[in-house]
């Protein structure tokens, strides 16, 4: 859910937003040198909208991170594959035999088992058949029970595992609405890149303790009440960073690991936004076979910020 798209909403709704706006005090009055930026035309339809497409995202079968129901690790002896007692990698939901997962190094291929129908990309596997990974850039995914299960294999730190998805996982059947802080249009900061020299990496660990190397070519920094703030940001290119950040109402109001949020810009000037409305959550805090990664010492921001999602209900944790 790291890449985040939306739709607007009607004519009427744009009215009836811009109307709401017009009776919003502003920003200034509401919190005092909060808002370093004018919320453009239609700003609180476009939340809205984005809220939408959020539950819309969290409800898809074939996308949503509460079909995630397994992440199975691969060893060299690992061989069976499936949900029947007694198998090397026991699935949650499928085939009670599934089939058989080789690992050579770091090749790994997959044999499936008889009268069990698998396919990739639409096609039957018949006989062996090599794996790629999620580092690939193109994992191979095997789908069953008529597409509504699928496993592929991702690595982290040398070690690989079984991604396990189903469209009949439990949580997917008792989604609730995610939770939001109000649309606050003052949470909508515009910011500044501190560009860091090229090539410059900072660490960051995820769940699993894996430490890795991400490029990190600045920090955005903006003020909030009076008082400056920095947030290192992560990206291959200026125009598509992204940031994960903690605050102080981690563990209370928000999810306790953080929250993620994609800068907006740059624009002709230079300049950045961000829009804390739409700080979202992490994969992790929908199923608890997700590796996210975790905000950085830097980015532990001593701030109550009371934009975005607020902790899933139906969280895991």
């Amino acid at each position: 859910m790291n890449a985040r798209h939306w739709a607007w909403p009607c004519l009427l709704g744009l009215i009836v937003a811009a109307a709401c706006e017009r009776a919003t005090p502003p920003a200034d009055a509401a919190s005092p040198g909060a808002a370093t930026t004018v919320p453009p035309a239609g700003y609180v339809a476009g939340e809205e909208a984005w809220r939408k497409q959020q539950d819309a995202d969290l409800r898809d079968p074939k996308g949503s991170w509460l079909t995630v129901v397994g992440l199975h690790w691969i060893t060299p002896q690992t061989r069976t594959v499936g949900s029947a007692e007694g198998q090397d990698l026991r699935l949650a939901l499928g085939p009670a035999r599934f089939g058989i997962v080789n690992q050579d190094g770091a090749q790994l291929h997959f044999t499936p088992a008889p009268a069990v129908e698998v396919t990739v990309d639409g096609k039957p596997v018949v006989g062996r058949i090599a794996l790629q990974d999620d580092k690939s850039g193109a994992p191979t995914r095997l789908s069953y029970d008529g597409g509504k299960g699928t496993l592929w294999v991702i690595e982290r730190s040398g070690r690989y595992g079984l991604r396990e998805r189903h469209a009949d996982a439990p949580a997917l059947k008792a989604v609730v609405p995610q939770v939001y802080w109000p649309i606050d249009p003052s949470w909508r900061v515009e910011a500044t890149l501190e560009p860091h020299p090229p090539g410059t990496t900072i660490e960051i660990v995820n769940v699993l303790g894996d430490r890795n190397q991400v490029p990190n070519p600045g920090a955005l920094v903006f003020t909030r009440d009076g008082k400056t703030f920095r947030m290192e940001v992560t990206g291959e290119t200026l125009s598509e960073l992204s940031g994960v950040f903690a605050d102080r109402t981690n563990g209370r109001e928000s999810y306790g690991a953080g929250r993620f949020i994609d800068p907006q810009g740059p624009d002709a000037k230079g300049r950045y936004v961000l829009d804390f409305n739409r700080a979202y959550n992490p994969p992790c805090a929908f199923t608890a076979f997700a590796t996210c990664p975790l905000p950085p010492p830097e980015n532990r921001l001593d701030l109550a910020v009371t934009a975005g999602e607020k902790t899933y209900p139906g969280s895991p944790h």
